[in-house]
């Protein structure tokens, strides 16, 4: 199972909506996919049709009680895309670890037992926390969603400081898969400024698709749907499907081929 952390400490950035979407793009691929939902504020779940009520197990229940993620996982109403939910317990679970052996490894080890998955995508919060360093640890990779906008460059190059920490102390084969442009406004002259300046100094690290402003990826969430359900022909899930054309042609061949 290939496992693919979306983080970016700034808030707002569309890091959850990409999860959702591009989670949901991949398993119409024909990709049997796992979404990790590990924000306290459960917007991933949420965002999947999986209410507060419906969480019987959590990855809450993954890390602290250590509870075998087949166990947790729930299946979606979409095909082929299965969901570990958060819940607001979950905004505790750094203070719990703290002082627990091992602790920046426990989704690492706890999805190291887990079959039956192509692809893992981690929703990560918006900090970077212990929650996150548990991402970072078990993926192979990170994808970055980066928001068309002045401080979100400064956001990256700290993000990408942390990245740089965690090769070196605890997962050295960690990766970045990419940078995807969100939030994306072609009437706007800062979005194309910050978007040249991006691409001038990540080159092909950023990924060709970018994603736009639009209505649906904002209405999808509140009828529990991603864009790509709610609506597929629309801008943003257009752009949806062909990061998600982008991302598979960057996986290792021999992951695309099993």
């Amino acid at each position: 199972m290939i496992v693919i952390a979306i983080a970016n400490q700034k808030g707002g950035v569309g890091k959850t909506t990409t999860a959702i979407n591009i989670a949901t793009a991949m398993a119409a691929s024909g990709w049997r996919t796992l979404l990790v939902d590990l924000d306290p504020q459960g917007n991933a779940s949420t965002g999947i049709g999986v209410g507060a009520a419906d969480r019987d197990f959590s990855s809450y229940d993954v890390l602290v009680d250590q509870v075998a993620v087949d166990h947790c996982v729930m299946r979606s109403t979409i095909p082929g895309l299965d969901l570990l939910p958060a819940t607001v317990d979950l905004s505790g679970a750094e203070v719990e670890l703290v002082g627990v052996e091992n602790r920046a490894h426990r989704l690492r080890d706890a999805l190291a037992d887990h079959e039956g998955h192509d692809i893992c995508f981690i929703d990560c919060p918006p900090s970077l926390g212990l929650l996150t360093l548990n991402a970072l640890c078990a993926a192979d990779t990170l994808m970055v969603p980066l928001q068309c906008e002045f401080f979100a460059l400064e956001g990256l190059s700290q993000l990408l400081q942390t990245v740089e920490q965690v090769q070196q102390r605890f997962n050295p084969d960690l990766g970045i898969v990419g940078i995807a442009l969100t939030m994306f406004d072609r009437r706007n002259r800062l979005t194309d400024q910050v978007s040249d300046d991006v691409r001038e100094c990540l080159g092909d690290l950023v990924f060709e698709a970018v994603i736009p402003r639009n209505v649906r990826l904002s209405e999808a969430p509140s009828h529990g749907l991603p864009a790509l359900v709610y609506d597929h022909s629309c801008t943003g899930s257009r752009a949806y499907m062909a990061l998600a054309r982008e991302l598979i042609g960057r996986l290792p061949a021999q992951k695309v081929a099993a």
